[in-house]
């Protein structure tokens, strides 16, 4: 089946305001992969089974209670525990002491086999490298990611509505720029890097501007002057550092 191409997500994203259309999908995706897994779906088992498996990271936990639903939580909780109980059962059954290790001894050692701890807590390690929530939004974003190419590549107006957007978070804009480099041609990177340097050096700029007028209306001399655009210069200048929406209010179920 083809995949999907997100054109009308992107777009809205590009033309949403936000300082990073990226961090704007993503918190969309999120949100409804939180809504998706505490709605009915919780009742159905290849949904379950995919849960129970994946689990959650800290943060979609967090996510998860704040948003309610304690019945739905319960149910996903109940079966996850069976399986990590039943799992880290035959996990401690085939445990075997390793010997102790000087630290030396470790740094020593080429291959890091030491390095990684018992085999039970390189199991829950592994264990926690993946969350349900978190590879829902990461196949979008990936698809999300490839119709910004498609794009570049079609649509002969697609940078000029780039141009307009108030650039990326610094975090999402290192995953563009090598999607670019591996997914377009010699001459289409030609045309896309300039377009995206410039517009990121000016609005990095802008942000510089609004963090430092910030601070500066602190000055007792400053009080009576305009804030500008720095009222809220530092969620913002938080979300292009690292990306997401530090300001956003905890993400509830409404009904």
């Amino acid at each position: 089946m083809k995949e999907k191409l997100y054109t009308i997500e992107l777009h809205d994203a590009l033309v949403s305001g936000d300082e990073c259309p990226f961090c704007y999908l993503e918190r969309d995706l999120e949100q409804k992969a939180i809504e998706f897994v505490l709605g009915s779906s919780y009742m159905e088992s290849d949904t379950r089974d995919q849960t129970d498996r994946q689990g959650f990271c800290r943060h979609h936990t967090k996510m998860m209670y704040d948003y309610g639903n304690s019945l739905g939580n319960a149910w996903i909780l109940k079966t996850r525990m069976q399986h990590m109980r039943e799992e880290m059962a035959k996990e401690m059954a085939s445990f075997k002491a390793e010997p102790a290790q000087s630290v030396f001894g470790r740094l020593m050692k080429k291959d890091g086999a030491a390095a990684e701890g018992t085999s039970v807590g390189r199991w829950i390690r592994s264990e926690e490298s993946h969350c349900y929530v978190c590879g829902r939004v990461d196949e979008t974003y990936r698809r999300v990611i490839d119709t910004f190419l498609h794009q570049v590549r079609h649509e002969r107006d697609f940078l000029d509505l780039v141009k307009q957007s108030k650039g990326f978070c610094i975090h999402h804009f290192a995953d563009l720029l090598d999607a670019c480099a591996q997914g377009l041609d010699k001459k289409e990177q030609d045309m896309v890097f300039p377009v995206l340097f410039e517009q990121m050096n000016r609005e990095l700029s802008r942000i510089q501007e609004d963090i430092d007028w910030l601070i500066e209306k602190y000055d007792y001399l400053n009080k009576d002057k305009d804030w500008k655009n720095s009222r809220d210069a530092v969620q913002r200048t938080m979300q292009k550092l690292v990306g997401g929406h530090p300001a956003d209010p905890v993400f509830k179920n409404q009904k």
